[in-house]
């Protein structure tokens, strides 16, 4: 199976920047769709941004179009996101996620991390 390990989580201002990191093993991790979601305290996990296996197209929530940007590298299969002006209401643990299509939020992900911790303080 892929297991996917969180990276790059922690405490930042609000305004400020973090790029979270998803690093994963198995053979067929690069033929996958990629995903983040994110779940704060008390609250549901919710779709933060996807990217394609090949890395063409990518999705993200509303929420954070503009300020988020998800990439890959296949090569070091691996999956980022780049967050930037980061607001309070980010703050969650962010998951990683892999799914056997591109349907972006719609994909069935089969696999997820553990999660990294993202804070953003006031």
């Amino acid at each position: 199976q892929v297991h996917l390990v969180e990276s790059g989580g922690g405490l930042v201002q609000a305004g400020g920047s973090l790029r979270l990191s998803c690093a994963a093993s198995g053979r067929t991790f690069s033929t996958y769709g990629k995903g983040w979601f994110r779940q704060a305290p008390g609250k549901e996990r919710e779709f933060v941004a996807a990217i394609s296996w090949k890395g063409y197209r990518t999705w993200y929530a509303d929420s954070v179009k503009g300020r988020f940007t998800i990439s890959r590298d296949n090569a070091k299969n691996t999956v980022y996101l780049q967050m930037n002006s980061l607001k309070s209401e980010d703050t969650a643990v962010y998951y990683c996620a892999a799914a056997p299509n591109d349907d972006g939020p719609l994909a069935g992900y089969d696999y997820w991390g553990q999660g990294t911790q993202v804070t953003v303080s006031s």
